[in-house]
């Protein structure tokens, strides 16, 4: 497991469930802007002051931001209601 991609997967997936911009992140979470991306982009060791900065600014316990989730392709579900709306 490569955390740093999961680290900045799971941010910017929970940042985009949160309608927030990586500049809005960034003020929740006092960071700078190009820091939140450098994380999203996973070139950025993060220490855990700032993972726990993140994790309060996208009202989430932080350990969520750490394990890798299982995504579901919303294409594949979206033609999965389709073929079983037609059955």
């Amino acid at each position: 497991m490569d955390i740093l991609k999961v680290f900045g997967t799971n941010v910017a997936n929970f940042r985009k469930q949160k309608n927030l911009s990586q500049e809005k992140l960034a003020e929740l979470s006092n960071l700078h802007r190009t820091y939140i991306s450098g994380i999203e982009r996973c070139g950025r060791n993060v220490s855990l002051e700032n993972v726990q900065r993140i994790a309060d600014a996208l009202e989430i316990e932080t350990y969520k931001l750490l394990v890798e989730h299982k995504v579901l392709n919303q294409n594949k579900v979206q033609k999965r209601k389709i073929i079983s709306t037609n059955d």
